[in-house]
């Protein structure tokens, strides 16, 4: 089977990690995967904010947690945490940086790590403490967040879940 095919068809999220760190070349890896997704009009909308600092790691776990009212880490302690924005004055904002989330999941996935697509991300950054942690940043674009790509190493080996019937056409 085509090596892209069988990447397709095998990785998962996962929801378990280690404490083992991603590694600078795995992420740079990783991010560029991202920064080569399709995007609308070639306009590469989305920016990406790479976080391996624990503390820092550890504020956005738990502005992502009082979003939904809940105290579990919603990152599932996994060491990176990858926050994917896109400008917001793109029409195709949302797309463009959920295809870039896709493909670091895969490229995760190629590399023998985990990942997984972490929701909430625009209300955290709508909020006057994400708001601040991008001024702190540096990020000064009118963005919206998207989401977050958790990454790291996992011992988990979960297996695809059946395929619902009926959600195929095909018009000859």
């Amino acid at each position: 089977m085509n090596e892209v095919i069988k990447a397709l068809l095998e990785r998962r999220s996962i929801k378990d990690y280690t404490n083992e760190q991603v590694t600078d070349e795995q992420l740079e890896q990783i991010i560029k995967c991202g920064l080569y997704a399709p995007n609308g009009m070639g306009a590469q909308a989305p920016v990406f904010i790479a976080v391996r600092d624990k503390q820092t790691r550890d504020e956005l776990s738990k502005l992502n947690a009082d979003v939904m009212g809940a105290s579990a880490d919603p990152f599932y302690n996994a060491p990176c945490v990858i926050c994917v924005l896109a400008d917001k004055n793109r029409s195709t904002a949302v797309e463009d940086a959920s295809l870039a989330i896709g493909n670091m999941c895969l490229a995760a996935h190629s590399l023998g790590l985990g990942s997984c697509w972490i929701h909430r991300c625009r209300q955290v950054f709508e909020s006057p403490q994400g708001k601040a942690l991008l001024e702190k940043w540096g990020v000064k674009q009118d963005l919206i967040g998207v989401g977050f790509c958790i990454l790291g190493h996992t011992n988990q080996n979960k297996q695809p879940a059946e395929r619902k019937e009926n959600r195929v056409f095909y018009i000859d």
